[in-house]
């Protein structure tokens, strides 16, 4: 009898099973898995969506998932979202929706094109990478309740840091200083040739690499050119003081590359880009493959100071200029076509290739919807319509970039000779939906003009 109940109590090594003469009985652990949160893939480009998903917590609780990162300048900038565990005591932000926070519903990237300023910034900031060779490494928490993280220190249940790349493995960025021309190659891995775009930003000048660089990472050459407010740019500041024949040498520069080929190169260009984009494929002589505009005018919203292109200072003409009650300035009216300095204007009719234009619905700093107006009936005018494709965004603004990048409503315009905020436009998350719906076209489009 004894060695019977000692039979009956002795434990199976393949788990925690007693036999009894009523059958098997598994017992419960009170041993509980810690809360994880996973970011997968951990590494990707900024273009590429991650999965979110947070385990092991409490069925039909209220969490809050936040995230953080450091700008290049070290402004921190931060979003979060209000969830709900489910009946197994996950959250997937790829699957639930967020009921409160920086967005609301099903959002998967949410929390990248949702962040702000963290409070007590600077005024009018705008996130952009400056240094593409390195990542925005992102910082994602998961905290208990639903809270803000501007409540005070608190604790986490879980944390994971994401790396947001610009360069994929094996891109190579070189920098430019020849036949006068300011820029940076970015070269896709292997030995080529590859074809090939020349991107060109707008008036708030410098050289931003970051669209470059993710072209490059798609597998086209890139060559992204500065032609105002850059210190190996011929003086005086303020002021366009580069001519066609700059623009020219770029465009040659990347013609003559060995591992460019040849006669499969593109042009892009956002808001005053978008203009210099027109005037090189009618009027210098080359030959583009295809041209992408977003959110530009199609002629000089600055006056001329002779006929190759160069202009005045910025600040010298503000007959259009409007502001709001809070002192913005507005550029919208600016670039009407009207309001353009006629002999500026670019004879669309020129036109060879096909063209792209992307018009944010809710731009403030550009009279896109009107000049979209304007290339599609001079196209058609002229027996080319074929060639004109429109992307249109309700609520989407000016300054449309690739995909999951903050919208930027205003920003810091200039600080010298005065405090200068100007107003882009756009709201959260239709111009986040805008952003990565136009780069997915914009990519289509580039390969059925670039490749095929």
């Amino acid at each position: 009898m004894c060695l019977a109940i000692i039979w009956f109590i002795i434990p199976l090594l393949s788990g925690n099973l007693f036999f009894y003469p009523t059958g098997p009985v598994r017992l419960k652990s009170s041993f509980r898995q810690a809360p994880l949160l996973t970011a997968a893939p951990v590494r990707a480009l900024v273009d590429e969506q991650i999965s979110i998903e947070g385990r092991f917590l409490p069925p039909h609780s209220p969490v809050t998932v936040c995230a953080r990162l450091h700008s290049d300048d070290g402004d921190l900038w931060e979003s979060f979202a209000h969830y709900n565990t489910n009946a197994d005591g996950t959250v997937s932000l790829t699957r639930e929706a967020s009921i409160g926070g920086s967005y609301l519903g099903c959002e998967p990237m949410g929390l990248f094109w949702g962040m702000q300023p963290a409070p007590g910034a600077r005024e009018g900031l705008r996130l952009r990478k400056k240094n593409v060779e390195t990542p925005s490494m992102v910082n994602i928490s998961l905290l208990e309740g639903h809270v803000s993280p501007n409540e005070g220190p608190l604790p986490e249940l879980a944390a994971v840091t994401t790396e947001r790349w610009y360069m994929a493995p094996g891109v190579r960025r070189t920098e430019i200083r020849q036949n006068g021309v300011v820029g940076t190659l970015f070269l896709p891995p292997g030995p080529g040739p590859f074809p090939a775009m020349l991107d060109l930003w707008g008036m708030g000048g410098g050289l931003p690499e970051y669209r470059s660089s993710l072209f490059a990472s798609k597998g086209y050459a890139s060559l992204v050119v500065a032609y105002i407010g850059h210190k190996d740019l011929p003086g005086p500041p303020k002021r366009v003081n580069v001519g066609d024949s700059y623009f020219k040498a770029a465009f040659h520069l990347l013609q003559d590359h060995s591992q460019v080929v040849a006669d499969r190169i593109g042009i892009i260009g956002l808001s005053f880009g978008c203009y210099l984009t027109l005037r090189i494929a009618t009027r210098i002589g080359v030959q583009p493959s295809c041209l992408i505009c977003i959110n530009g005018p199609v002629g000089s919203t600055v006056p001329l100071r002779d006929a190759s292109g160069k202009t005045e200072v910025f600040e010298s003409d503000q007959k259009y200029w409007t502001y709001d009650d809070q002192g913005h300035v507005i550029f919208k009216e600016v670039s009407l076509p009207a309001n353009l300095f006629p002999e500026s204007i670019v004879k669309l009719e020129k036109l060879t290739c096909p063209l792209m234009y992307i018009v944010g619905e809710d731009d403030l700093s550009a009279s896109s919807k009107e000049t979209a107006d304007l290339i599609e009936e001079t196209l058609r005018a002229a027996g080319k319509s074929q060639l004109f494709t429109r992307l249109s965004y309700p609520g989407a603004g000016h300054l449309i970039e690739p995909p999951y990048s903050p919208n930027s409503r205003s920003s810091m315009w200039s600080i010298k000779p005065k405090k200068l905020v100007t107003l882009w436009g756009g709201y959260p998350a239709p111009h986040a939906a805008a952003q990565e719906d136009s780069w997915k076209k914009i990519l289509d489009f580039m390969e059925s003009n670039l490749r095929c």
